[in-house]
């Protein structure tokens, strides 16, 4: 299959090109910049074609990939700042971006009659409540800007095309970029003590994990709404980003205490954030689909990985 990969400078989109083409599939890939090296940490990695494309720009979208004519389209590309999208300037951006981006994706996408899979987030829930959201969930009600635009794209998605999969993903981390862990490992460097949230609770997404179950996909025509976050070490056991922090720690061999607070307590964000971020999964079982792996052990493997 011929597949175009929006936001390959990110986390998600980046392993997905290596992905795709590891299983013998042809990968294009597209960003805003103006050229992608295809490399990770300096160290280089699988290049494949590259087109910058600017997805705020309708006919850009619309005749890049009438070129191209893919089979599927996985979108990445995104505004992820959560709290820099409260920012009164940056508002419209987010939204022209998340939604208005996505809609002229989904449109050109059912133009060529290519399936589209969506990357989408738990930010589309209030995070209240102690059972994990389902994927065919349909109470919204995000909390801030930035899960309000990942419903508006959703909803596009849903509305324009028929072959879609709409994978929803939360607490993410991955070689290429910025993440939690990262965070985390490099503040333990310089520190002997960190504050970390414990009310929140979910459970992480290591997007080499991610991408494996992407491109699993993309070969069905098992459309639809997906949940896909790596799985708990015991059933029902999901985990508060203090959880989440301790656990690198130990995997990392660093000795720094995690001093749990309350998001209240903690007090630096601008955007609200849910408190539950518990995503039910069954559904992949249920199409056939394989899990993600233990969180536990997708921590272990990034850090050997990434070498922080």
């Amino acid at each position: 299959m011929k597949v175009f990969v929006t936001g390959v400078g990110g986390q998600l989109g980046h392993d997905c090109v290596n992905e795709l083409v590891t299983r013998g599939h042809e990968a294009v890939g597209s960003d805003i910049q103006q050229s992608y090296a295809g490399v990770n940490d300096g160290t280089p990695v699988v290049t494949v074609p590259y087109v910058q494309l600017d997805i705020t720009n309708q006919d850009a979208v619309k005749s890049t990939i009438e070129d191209l004519r893919p089979d599927v389209i996985i979108h990445c590309a995104a505004w992820t700042a959560v709290d820099a999208a409260e920012d009164e300037e940056n508002q419209a951006k987010v939204d022209t971006i998340n939604h208005l981006g996505t809609q002229y994706i989904a449109e050109a996408a059912k133009a060529v009659d290519a399936k589209m899979v969506y990357i989408s987030t738990d930010y589309v829930f209030d995070g209240q409540g102690q059972r994990p959201w389902k994927p065919d969930d349909k109470n919204y009600a995000p909390l801030n800007v930035y899960g309000s635009s990942k419903l508006a794209g959703e909803l596009a998605v849903s509305s324009t095309l028929d072959k879609y999969f709409i994978v929803r993903i939360a607490w993410v981390f991955g070689l290429n970029g910025k993440n939690f862990i990262k965070t985390m490992i490099n503040v333990g460097k310089t520190h002997d003590t960190v504050r970390v949230v414990d009310d929140q609770i979910g459970t992480p997404t290591y997007t080499y994990d991610l991408t494996r179950l992407l491109v699993d996909m993309i070969e069905t025509d098992k459309y639809g709404y997906y949940h896909a976050t790596n799985s708990e070490s015991l059933p029902g056991e999901f985990i508060s980003w203090a959880d989440l922090a301790e656990e690198a720690y130990r995997a990392a061999g660093m000795d720094v205490k995690v001093v749990r607070v309350t998001t209240a307590e903690y007090g630096l964000s601008k955007a609200a954030r849910p408190f539950n971020s518990r995503l039910d999964k069954s559904k992949l079982v249920e199409n056939g689909f394989k899990p993600l792996p233990d969180w536990k052990d997708a921590v272990k493997r990034y850090l050997a990985e990434a070498k922080l």
